[in-house]
C-alpha cells in the first residue's frame, strides 16, 4: 500500500465512515479508536439512510439514539472527535432518503446514489443535480457507482460538465473515493472536476477499522489528477469542516 505521501500527512479527517449501526462490522468506539491511531483528528460517521436496507439503513429514530451516543463518546475521546454525518440516498427524484430536520442537526452530509444506476443519462444527471442543489448535501459520494473488481458494476451515465459546475457553484465536494473495488470517480471524470473548480474529499467508505488507511489510495489518485491540498475539506481542521459545512 502507498504512504500517501505529504497529501496524505495533510489529511485531519476521513468524511465517509460505517458502523455496526448500518452495515459496517466494528462500533463506532472501534471505527474511532482506528482512526487516532491512524493520526485522524476526526472521523465523520455516515452510515446508510433507511432506504437501503440491505446495508441496514437508520431510521429517523435510530438516528437520533446514534446522536446521542455520539455525544457521550465524544466525552471521553476528546480530544480527538466524531463528527456527526449520514450517507444518505440520493432517491429517484433527487429528493434525501432522511427527515429534513435530522439532516440540519448533522455535522456533515454525503449524498449517494445506490439505486437505478442504469438511469439514462438525462434523468440522472437531473436526479444529481437536484441532490447538489440541497442546501443539506456537503459532498457527493462515489458519483458514478463504479466497481472495478470481480463482476464489476459500469459507471452511471450523467453530465459531468453539469454536475461538477453544480458542485463547484454550490460548494459542494467531490469525493474521491478511495475504495480499491471503487476508484470513484475515474482519473478521466477526476480531472474534469478538477478542471471545473471543485472541491473534494479523500474518503475511504470504511465498514471495518483495517478499511480506513485506504485513504492513501485516493491520495495518489489525487495526486496523479492535480488536485490540490488547499482544494480538499479533509484537509479542514473539525471545526473548520463543521463551519464549511454549516454554510450551506
Amino acid at each position: 500500500m502507498p504512504d500517501g505521501g505529504p497529501l496524505r500527512a495533510a489529511l485531519r479527517g476521513d468524511c465517509h465512515t460505517h458502523s455496526d449501526w448500518s452495515d459496517g462490522g466494528s462500533s463506532i468506539e472501534e471505527m474511532a479508536e482506528a482512526a487516532r491511531t491512524l493520526g485522524h483528528d476526526y472521523i465523520v460517521l455516515t452510515d446508510h439512510s433507511p432506504r437501503l436496507t440491505v446495508a441496514r439503513g437508520l431510521s429517523g429514530e435510530r438516528l437520533r439514539r446514534q446522536l446521542d451516543v455520539v455525544a457521550e463518546l465524544n466525552e471521553t475521546l476528546a480530544p480527538f472527535r466524531i463528527l456527526t454525518g449520514i450517507e444518505v440516498d440520493i432517491l429517484d427524484d433527487g429528493s434525501l432518503d432522511q427527515e429534513p430536520e435530522l439532516l440540519d442537526r448533522l455535522d456533515v452530509v454525503v449524498a449517494s446514489v445506490h439505486s437505478k444506476l442504469r438511469m439514462p443519462k438525462p434523468e440522472m444527471t437531473a436526479r444529481m443535480l437536484a441532490a447538489v442543489a440541497n442546501p443539506r448535501v456537503n459532498i457527493l459520494g462515489h458519483c458514478t457507482g463504479r466497481l472495478v473488481t470481480g463482476r464489476g458494476r459500469p459507471e452511471s451515465e450523467f453530465d459531468a460538465d453539469a454536475v461538477f459546475a453544480a458542485c463547484r457553484d454550490r460548494d459542494v465536494a467531490v469525493e474521491i473515493n478511495a475504495r480499491p473495488e471503487r476508484r470513484d470517480p475515474p482519473r478521466r471524470l477526476l480531472r474534469t472536476a478538477q478542471d471545473a473548480g471543485c472541491r473534494f474529499a479523500i474518503d475511504t467508505d470504511a465498514h471495518a477499522p483495517g478499511q480506513l488507511a485506504w485513504q492513501a489510495f485516493g491520495c495518489v489518485r489525487a495526486e496523479e489528477c492535480g488536485v490540490p491540498a488547499e482544494r480538499i475539506v479533509n484537509t479542514l481542521s473539525a471545526e473548520d469542516l463543521v463551519a464549511w459545512a454549516a454554510r450551506r
